[in-house]
């Protein structure tokens, strides 16, 4: 019976030398997933030659998975420096300098408005906090918080 299962192993500290590879893609690896928001690129081409010569020694075709985080967004100074968000609030995400309001939240991504649209998410703090795009002007994104 051919089975049409891939089973993806992520390679990382503790599994990326060459004895550990090969224990993987004999127990079935297809696919090796090399997670890029951790490690340098030297660090990614090393590992990445590690899993093609295991794979050439073997005989086993491996596909090699690089997974790219999205933009990290960095926030500007908040008035006050703090604020609390509550499920159901209206803020405002501004590319401005500075805050302007109690309710907004300058953000350093100046394409914001241009990449997001109306009805999408915004995930905040690395996706504990979750924002719903209302209205896009141009330099300010009006969303509501549906998980504060």
């Amino acid at each position: 019976m051919e089975r049409r299962t891939k089973i993806v192993a992520t390679i990382g500290p503790a599994s990326q030398d060459e004895d550990t590879i090969r224990r993987l893609l004999k127990s079935g690896v297809n696919v090796a997933r090399l997670n890029l928001s951790h490690g340098s690129h030297s660090d990614h081409a090393l590992v990445y030659s590690r899993i093609r010569k295991v794979s050439a020694e073997l005989g086993m075709p491996v596909c090699i998975l690089l997974d790219l985080q999205g933009p990290k967004i960095r926030l500007g100074k908040l008035q006050g420096d703090e604020m609390a968000l509550v499920n159901g609030q209206q803020v405002t995400l501004t590319t401005q300098v500075s805050s302007l309001s109690p309710d907004e939240i300058p953000v350093e991504f100046p394409e914001l408005p241009h990449s997001v649209h109306a009805g999408e998410r915004i995930l905040l703090d690395d996706g504990n906090l979750e924002l719903r795009v209302e209205q896009i002007e141009p330099d300010r994104v009006r969303a509501t918080v549906v998980v504060g």
